[in-house]
């Protein structure tokens, strides 16, 4: 990661998320991972725009025809509008000829009035929404300092993104409210039309904290009976009609394709989170002063992903423990997240040996219960890929040349034998 020499270094090759007004939030879960987050956020200090103009130069500079922001928070709205028409004149200003430019941002949705979301479709932002449900369950959780809920402000933001046909997503956390909820949560996102849904487990510590081993609002076994129910609801009979980022994370697999989360990949992502005032961590589990890398206002790009910290980093997820090793599931996690493991110190010198991902047994009991489904599905999905293949009137590829289909395998390994059921 890291260790890539800088001329090789381009934009495009890694991740930024920057959290826009650090931790500030208008809402007060009492799940959230900042340790700041508390409904009130006062005066908000949003990104300076000096550091923002020389980061963005930076970053343009290297982009080598594509970049990508991604802007978080807290809540990165109370930035206001006026900062992010600076953001997308600072892109155009330094972005070379023909760059593509993608902007993404998280929000808790209650700020977005229609003027928010004219901004995001003129400029193409994909926007990811955090919403745990039905109005019972996420009114719950997801409340504002004087504990009311925000479901009606969630809704209304959601329905001025519609209107202005903006592309959204959500996010929903999983905690002891809608765990054993799922077919609720996949009902109500389907008769609201919710093409796009994400679920991530809760969890109980402060990002700040990374020394410390975290705690999870839900148990391993919980969680693995959620996401079997999921994949039961998800795969509709082998239509799928919503697109569930672990279920195609999973799916991407078992087509031979690298799965494009970072928990279930083979390392962790090359990103670089930014606090507010231009801090560099690795990730935003390890918001910690051993992992600081630089600032963006007094570092280069190449500096930061030089670090010998990033470099460590590195080596988190690929040092496995001695049970994943010889799992039959390997693949398709790599052992999961590093933040979700337990570290056993061995000696004073060393980080220890690490323990399973918590979240081990889930992954293990879905991909159990998901299997053969998931394999008729990609098998489905490859005579599907091959019939369009042949009708382009394209030759085929030898056995032993790449697939067609951009897994990365070999032709014979991949597609071709579908091609008898095409």
């Amino acid at each position: 990661m890291a260790g890539s020499c800088a001329a090789e270094f381009q934009t495009k090759d890694i991740g930024v998320m920057w959290k826009t007004v650090s931790e500030a939030c208008n809402l007060a879960c009492d799940y959230c991972y900042y340790s700041t987050c508390g409904g009130k956020p006062g005066a908000v200090n949003r990104i300076d725009s000096a550091l923002l103009e020389r980061f963005i130069s930076q970053f343009m500079a290297r982009s080598n025809g594509q970049a990508s922001f991604a802007w978080q928070g807290g809540e990165p709205l109370l930035a206001g509008l006026d900062f992010f028409r600076e953001v997308v004149s600072l892109q155009a200003k330094y972005a070379p000829p023909g760059t593509v430019i993608s902007n993404s941002l998280q929000t808790n949705a209650t700020l977005i009035t229609p003027e928010w979301a004219q901004f995001f479709k003129r400029y193409h932002f994909l926007v990811g929404v955090s919403l745990d449900g039905p109005r019972e369950i996420h009114d719950a959780r997801r409340v504002y300092a004087s504990g009311g809920g925000s479901f009606d402000r969630v809704m209304q933001g959601i329905a001025h993104l519609r209107r202005e046909q903006v592309d959204f997503n959500i996010l929903t956390v999983i905690h002891e409210g809608n765990v054993d909820k799922g077919k609720e949560l996949m009902d109500f996102y389907r008769e609201l039309g919710f093409g796009y849904v994400q679920f991530i487990p809760g969890m109980d510590f402060r990002a700040q904290q990374a020394d410390k081993p975290p705690s999870f609002l839900v148990t391993p076994q919980q969680y693995g009976r959620f996401l079997c129910q999921v994949f039961d609801l998800w795969y509709n009979g082998g239509q799928p009609v919503i697109s569930e980022r672990f279920m195609d994370n999973t799916m991407s697999v078992h087509l031979g394709r690298q799965a494009e989360m970072c928990t279930h990949s083979a390392t962790c992502s090359k990103t670089l989170i930014l606090e507010q005032n231009g801090d560099a961590y690795p990730c935003d589990f390890y918001i910690h002063e051993d992992y600081k890398l630089g600032n963006v206002g007094t570092h280069s790009l190449e500096e930061l992903l030089a670090s010998p910290v990033y470099r460590s980093f590195a080596t988190l997820k690929p040092e496995l423990p001695e049970s994943c090793k010889s799992c039959e599931y390997l693949s398709f996690c790599y052992g999961g997240c590093p933040r979700n493991r337990r570290w056993e110190k061995a000696d004073p010198e060393g980080r220890g040996v690490p323990h399973p991902d918590y979240f081990c047994a889930s992954y293990k009991a879905f991909y159990r219960h998901s299997f053969p489904r998931m394999e008729e599905l990609a098998l489905q999905l490859r005579r599907q890929w091959a019939r369009e293949y042949a009708q382009t009137g394209l030759k085929l590829p030898g056995r032993n040349d790449l697939c067609f289909c951009g897994s990365g395998r070999k032709f014979k390994a991949c597609c071709q034998p579908a091609l008898a059921g095409a």
